[in-house]
């Protein structure tokens, strides 16, 4: 893993950022050629506007971005004992397909942690896919009993 930083996102790191967000659902669902540069490019502009709430880490080998993840931040109502209180989910972890299996996404993920704990999140979620779910429990992730979770309705 030489030559390998995970680091904090930049406004300059978007773009690259957007571009694995594009290649990722390709790779799932297939995604037609016309519409990558408009998408890349809101995108990374959404990624700056929300850069406050949604962290951006990046993997990079030899200054090139293949990997990312988020870490969404949500306040929680304040108790008596905790005005101040947080928790966060993580969201798009993702590592170009060529670098797979060598232990990159788990860098993303513990580094992911460790900017939860600087934060000081109460608690930190993901809805991972089968594959990965290995990968999260490695990282302290378990099954909860008590966090339980429904498809929102559409409205009308």
């Amino acid at each position: 893993m030489t030559n390998v930083e995970v680091r904090p996102a930049g406004p300059a790191d978007f773009e690259a950022v957007a571009e694995l967000r594009w290649r990722w659902v390709a790779e799932q669902d297939g995604l037609p050629g016309d519409g990558r540069a408009a998408f890349v490019a809101e995108f990374a502009a959404w990624a700056r506007e929300n850069a406050a709430t949604h962290r951006c880490l990046v993997l990079a080998r030899a200054g090139r971005v293949i990997g990312m993840a988020f870490l969404a931040v949500t306040p929680r109502v304040p108790t008596p004992t905790a005005f101040e209180r947080a928790s966060g989910d993580v969201q798009s972890v993702y590592v170009v397909p060529e670098a797979r299996d060598g232990g990159l996404g788990g860098l993303l993920i513990d580094a992911t942690l460790r900017l939860a704990e600087e934060l000081g999140l109460e608690r930190v979620t993901v809805h991972s896919s089968s594959r990965a779910v290995p990968a999260y429990e490695r990282q302290g992730f378990a099954v909860s009993p008590s966090l339980l979770q429904t498809r929102a309705k559409p409205a009308g």
